[in-house]
């Protein structure tokens, strides 16, 4: 069905759909490839939400030399009026003859109108092409929109013997300046970072990007039930990014210097049975904020609780080769016997070296998109 050379142009689209992974959402990641008999005459990517489509930048490099070309794209060009016009309509006055897209839009706005918009207009549309890894570049979008929550990543960081910290809560640094420079990447790819009051208490992290200060600033969230978040925090004073304080305190009189702070906003997700904060109804929460990836950097009751609720897609472990000794353990979790005899509930799909750590990345069996 695909040509070798179909292959090749839909593999470089989705090189530059990649470009955008650190500023397109809410938006999808997508790029775009115009070919005429195999040769490159436009392409392009979504650089930024509310800014041109993939499909736009491709066809203004192609001018043209768009009519009677194929475009490849890896995602179904939208059919609909947004911050931007459909790119489905601007395909069509271009004049291309063929549109390859390696997944359909799972976005009710469009999710196949766009193709039929191409095909009305006797342009000729195939799909499925590299749909696996098209997948994979929008995870987070397709989480948001096809289960109503965020694709969720737990970051860890463990010594030889498993520990995240000494016994009395000392961490800094277990890990060394390489693996902490990739975990700036990862927060920058994140739409948000999401952390619990008793991490912020204790640390008082900033969450965001310091090493590479061009990158985007990931939203910060922090689960703050009794909402005991000290006016002096880092989250509250830096203003760098907004900041979602998750709560379960209803007190306007309480709520309100919050408030005050322009880049802080209060989320009031549902309460469980035993008074803490509803995970499930969280996420649904951020799902429709727009937020698509969430990276959870907390303590090992908060991301224990993630696991237990089966919220967690992938768990990336940096394993120092330090050996700490009696301290912290990584979850908090009850002796599972099961777990001995039964297949695994994770598989490893990435091990990468850091300078003296190890960086291994574990995906939840059967939540591949």
């Amino acid at each position: 069905m695909f040509s070798e050379t179909d292959i090749s142009m839909m593999q470089n689209a989705l090189k530059l759909a990649a470009l955008g992974r650190f500023s397109t959402s809410p938006n999808p990641r997508v790029g775009c490839v115009i070919a005429q008999g195999g040769q490159v005459v436009g392409q392009g990517f979504h650089v930024k939400a509310g800014e041109p489509h993939a499909e736009v930048h491709a066809l203004r490099q192609a001018g043209e030399m768009a009519k009677g070309a194929t475009a490849f794209v890896t995602l179904e060009p939208c059919s609909h009026y947004g911050r931007t016009p459909p790119c489905a309509e601007a395909l069509v006055r271009a004049g291309v003859s063929r549109v390859v897209v390696a997944m359909r839009d799972p976005n009710p706005l469009v999710a196949g109108k766009g193709l039929a918009l191409l095909e009305a207009a006797g342009i000729k549309t195939e799909c499925g092409l590299l749909e696996s890894e098209a997948r994979e570049l929008n995870r987070g979008f397709l989480s948001r929109i096809e289960r109503r929550r965020p694709f969720v990543r737990l970051k860890c960081a463990v010594s030889l013997d498993g520990k995240t910290a000494l016994s009395d809560g000392s961490s800094f640094w277990i890990t060394g300046e390489e693996a902490r420079a990739d975990v700036q990447v990862l927060r920058a790819e994140s739409c948000a970072v999401l952390t619990g009051i008793g991490t912020v208490l204790a640390d008082n992290p900033r969450l965001n990007v310091r090493a590479f200060p061009t990158l985007r600033q990931p939203a910060r969230i922090v689960l703050d039930s009794r909402l005991r978040l000290p006016s002096n925090s880092h989250l509250l004073t830096d203003g760098q990014s907004p900041t979602l304080i998750a709560t379960l305190e209803r007190d306007e009189g309480r709520l309100s210097p919050y408030r005050e702070h322009t880049h802080i906003r209060i989320l009031m997700p549902s309460e469980t049975a035993d008074g803490k904060i509803d995970l499930n109804s969280l996420m649904r929460l951020l799902a429709g904020e727009g937020y698509g990836e969430v990276m959870v950097e907390a303590g090992a009751k908060l991301a224990s609780a993630f696991l237990a609720e089966d919220l967690a897609d992938e768990i990336v472990l940096y394993r120092s080769p330090k050996i700490l000794g009696s301290g912290k353990d990584l979850f908090s979790l009850p002796e599972n016997r099961a777990a001995l005899s039964a297949p695994p509930l994770w598989t490893p799909v990435s091990t990468e070296i850091l300078g003296h750590d190890v960086k291994t990345v574990f995906r939840k069996n059967g939540n591949a998109f």
